[in-house]
């Protein structure tokens, strides 16, 4: 009998101090905080909007999500200036980017474009010029290629136009074309037309 009580001793040891032990390790391990962890994610394709977006979800353990700056204008652009066929369309980025480093409404420069040139389908022959830049007459500002027009135009309009307060199309028609002016505005009009088209 003393064999017999013996020999199950081991198995009555182990489950009456094992369990409680079992027990208090596993409410340790399920009451116990683990450290916050931050995740970033970057979105590589331009999409959604021009802002800067933070999504958050707190669970344990706890993830930041924040997704810098979606940027959909050099697309938008891209897509207007696809349907209209435009040989500017190869640029859409560096329209956007130079009309960052000058502070432009990135529609501009297109939407004076659309009304100068159609998009550039009709400007003088080898002339890079869009804008109707420096044209007057038989006078015609050539450029080398489109991304040399687009800074030049770009930081004349910055420079002659905008620091000096003519910073919507009815004042720059005033200056940039004054017989529209005469005529009741209709390339401000327009202009304005292409902004919201661009919107």
């Amino acid at each position: 009998m003393y064999n017999g009580f013996m020999g199950k001793f081991p198995w009555f040891f182990s489950f009456t101090l094992g369990a409680p032990l079992l027990m208090i390790i596993s409410f340790y391990f399920l009451t116990y905080e683990y450290p916050s962890q931050s995740v970033t994610v970057r979105n590589t394709p331009p999409i959604l909007s021009y802002q800067t977006l933070k999504i958050e979800k707190s669970f344990s353990p706890s993830f930041s999500i924040d997704t810098r700056e979606a940027d959909a204008r050099p697309l938008l652009i891209q897509k207007y200036l696809s349907k209209y066929n435009s040989p500017l369309e190869p640029y859409s980025q560096i329209i956007v980017n130079i009309s960052d480093k000058y502070y432009l409404d990135y529609r501009l420069l297109v939407a004076i474009a659309q009304q100068e040139s159609n998009l550039c389908k009709k400007i003088p022959e080898n002339s890079h010029n869009c804008w109707g830049f420096g044209i007057y007459g038989d006078k015609v500002t050539r450029f080398d290629n489109y991304p040399q027009a687009i800074e030049t135009v770009a930081k004349a309009l910055k420079r002659n136009y905008i620091e000096k307060g003519l910073d919507t199309p009815e004042k720059i028609m005033a200056k940039y074309t004054p017989p529209s002016l005469e005529k009741g505005g209709p390339w401000a009009k327009a202009v304005s037309q292409f902004f919201e088209d661009l919107e």
